[in-house]
């Protein structure tokens, strides 16, 4: 390959300077270290707090329902049930209208998790939000929807 071939150091410079994704990727990364070292004294990673409060429902979801919410595959989805199954914090059932779908619930042990993290989030979540400059919060909410 000549050098005639190679992409410009400039180009380097500018995706990594417009680059939204590359800029979401580095947010996400960092809220979720923020996020997973306040929540360690809950015995909780941030993907675990999302997921259990997910299944926070009146009525248990089915496992494509809370795929969908967290913009997760199945089998991703899955994965991280079995370690939350094992501690007693979800179970995964046989939906009785159609025994090839599967049901999650959050157990008691579940519930108690949530209690003890929630206040955790809230504190975590109100500092994450004072540190944005303006527009703030609700205009970054905004516009990360409109990706989705």
């Amino acid at each position: 390959m000549s050098k005639d071939q190679t992409v410009p150091f400039q180009t380097t410079l500018h995706v990594r300077d417009h680059c939204l994704c590359l800029h979401v990727q580095r947010a996400a990364r960092a809220l979720a270290r923020r996020f997973d070292e306040a929540l360690r004294p809950a015995d909780l990673n941030n993907g675990q707090f999302s997921l259990l409060m997910s299944l926070n429902r009146p009525v248990p979801p089915s496992l494509g329902s809370v795929a969908n919410l967290l913009a997760m595959d199945r089998t991703t989805l899955t994965a991280n049930l079995k370690p939350l199954e094992r501690r007693g914090l979800v179970t995964v059932a046989a939906d009785p209208s159609d025994r090839r779908s599967r049901l999650l619930s959050l157990t008691a042990l579940g519930h108690a998790a949530l209690l003890t993290a929630l206040p955790i989030w809230k504190r975590t979540h109100a500092e994450v939000e004072l540190d944005l400059p303006p527009p703030g919060a609700d205009s970054l909410r905004s516009a990360l929807h409109a990706l989705t």
